[in-house]
């Protein structure tokens, strides 16, 4: 008895947007490793992963073979290499990255990719928003944080995490640590950081280069991005996690706009 929905797009804006948001509320649901469905369109049952394949390759390869490696993302790579893997995904082929290829060859083309999107990983027109967040503290600037991760397009907003996660997960090899038998692991050396640094202007970007009002990014500009970048990736999993007291305001919100929509909901659940 309930609505019939198959996608967001088919519901009025105010639904959708609620509905985007409310899919952030299972954190199990952001797995990767869950079985993806078929469906190319955006379900209201959110299971279906919208990140790049190229993001998610890339971040895959250097988790397996590159945590341990110096100076990852800071080290040369071969431009050969980088442009012919990047044609290759560019023609919708298959690609497997394997220990024969290169962590810089990888890092470097995850750097060009979210460098050269048509629009930035974080959309242009909330460049100012997230940037004003640099000037608050504790608190309010994580609350402010995640109302604007949830402004974000799903593709856009999962690409995201996926990143985050893996920035997270490559700041945690950046001491030298020990091993079993006592040995020593080197570190990486690519703090939280020194990750926002490199990763910071390529997410967030005020114009996109060539933009005829572009212009050369001020130190204001680029000590805020550092900063909103850092807190991104070391509050990453709280910030994409919609607390219970939010899932129920947006839940007594459909119910005064779309109550057919809440019994699909529960049925989910």
């Amino acid at each position: 008895g309930g609505l019939s929905v198959d996608s967001i797009t088919d519901l009025s804006d105010n639904a959708s947007t609620l509905l985007e948001a409310l899919q952030l509320s299972h954190p199990h649901e952001l797995d990767p490793r869950r079985s993806l469905g078929k469906k190319k369109m955006l379900s209201l049952n959110p299971i279906t992963w919208q990140v790049p394949r190229i993001v998610d390759r890339c971040c895959q390869h250097i988790e397996t073979h590159g945590l341990q490696t110096v100076g990852i993302f800071r080290v040369g790579s071969s431009k050969k290499r980088v442009q012919q893997l990047r044609e290759e995904f560019d023609q919708g082929l298959d690609v497997f990255l394997d220990e024969g290829h290169s962590v810089h060859d990888v890092a470097a083309l995850l750097k060009e990719f979210l460098r050269d999107m048509p629009d930035s990983l974080i959309p242009g027109e909330l460049y100012s928003a997230f940037l004003s967040t640099a000037s608050m503290e504790g608190p309010e600037q994580l609350a402010t944080l995640q109302l604007l991760l949830f402004l974000l397009p799903p593709c856009h907003s999962d690409t995201l995490h996926r990143l985050l996660r893996f920035l997270s997960e490559v700041a945690r090899h950046a001491e030298s640590s020990r091993g079993p038998d006592g040995q020593e692991i080197p570190g990486n050396k690519m703090t939280v950081s020194n990750l926002a640094t490199i990763f910071g202007p390529n997410i967030l970007q005020k114009e996109k280069p060539g933009d005829k009002d572009a212009g050369a990014m001020n130190f204001e500009d680029s000590a805020a991005i550092i900063l909103v970048l850092r807190r991104l990736i070391e509050h990453h999993q709280s910030l994409f996690t919609v607390s219970p007291e939010m899932q129920q305001d947006i839940l007594r919100r459909l119910f005064q706009t779309d109550p057919d929509v809440i019994d699909y909901l529960l049925r989910r659940k």
